[in-house]
């Protein structure tokens, strides 16, 4: 049996007040956080459709079952930057609270790739939904104290899942089959678990990963509302008047040939270095901060050829 911790980088259980407070802090997002919360309710929690459909609706058990039978995959697509990592893996509190049960993420490490030897992709990969398997039997056994939940989640999906159409090696091709078996056997028992992929290369997917999905959110660079909604609380709070808000609004979008700014740029990048900027001798100048947005450069978008 493969140790756990080789396999994933940590275990997060939810409801959790931290994951809370992190999916709060997300901006421009709220479409994505109410309907993956609704997804992933339906899919690894059968048990509330069943009974929302049996007070509701009591004669349409076929249409329940279409939706029950759904691939037990999401995958959260698009730009570098744009929280698709951070919803992912702070996803499973809102579920948590929405479902009343208890949620563990397992987020699967990229040591799962191995090092290249004859099978050891393949013997990872197949380790690693073994492990989800049993816990998420465990957790919806007579035995748990309530009923319960798994996630598991793969970031930088391409890495793992890329399509076997492709030039690779028979190692990769392998782990490529052994993640869909993985996909394949969640489905066919039934246990309370799914799967959310992330990626910045969707086109690159193998095909048959595509066709498990039971739904994919596409995440893009903020629009200029979702800047402001971002840069207006935290600049007026420093006495900006809301024109020079507007003109680093203006600054951090489309611009001279350029991209925009991604979600990480601003609160990673621009709003840290306008502090960093000032501090420790003097206040934040609205003048000052407005150069920097215009000095800084946005992260390249990710070039999938």
């Amino acid at each position: 049996m493969i140790d756990p911790e080789t396999l994933f980088e940590r275990r997060q259980a939810y409801p959790n007040p931290n994951a809370r407070e992190r999916l709060n802090r997300l901006i421009g997002l709220d479409d994505h956080i109410a309907k993956l919360t609704k997804i992933l309710g339906l899919l690894i929690h059968p048990r509330g459709l069943t009974e929302w459909g049996a007070r509701y609706h009591p004669s349409a058990d076929l249409l329940i079952d279409t939706v029950l039978h759904r691939p037990p995959l999401v995958i959260l697509a698009g730009d570098v930057g744009s929280g698709k990592t951070e919803l992912a893996e702070t996803i499973g509190d809102a579920v948590a609270r929405q479902e009343g049960i208890e949620v563990v993420l397992l987020p699967l490490s990229l040591s799962a790739r191995g090092q290249g030897k004859v099978g050891e992709m393949t013997h990872l990969i197949s380790g690693a939904f073994d492990y989800t398997l049993r816990e998420a039997h465990r957790l919806n056994s007579a035995e748990a104290r309530t009923p319960g939940s798994v996630i598991l989640l793969v970031d930088e999906a391409d890495a793992l899942a890329q399509s076997r159409e492709s030039e690779m090696h028979h190692e990769d091709r392998s782990g490529v089959n052994a993640f869909i078996r993985g996909i394949d056997r969640i489905a066919n028992e039934r246990v309370p678990a799914a799967v959310i992929m992330c990626t910045n290369r969707y086109t690159s997917l193998d095909p048959a990963v595509k066709r498990r999905t039971a739904e994919m959110l596409e995440f893009s660079r903020p629009d200029e509302d979702m800047r402001r909604l971002l840069l207006q609380p935290r600049l007026s709070a420093l006495g900006f008047h809301q024109s020079e808000i507007d003109e680093i609004v203006g600054a951090t979008g489309a611009r001279n040939g350029q991209i925009g700014f991604t979600f990480s740029d601003l609160t990673q990048r621009l709003i840290p270095t306008i502090v960093l900027d000032a501090y420790p001798h003097r206040a934040i100048e609205a003048a000052r901060a407005i150069e920097i947005a215009q000095e800084m450069k946005p992260t390249p978008a990710f070039n999938e050829a």
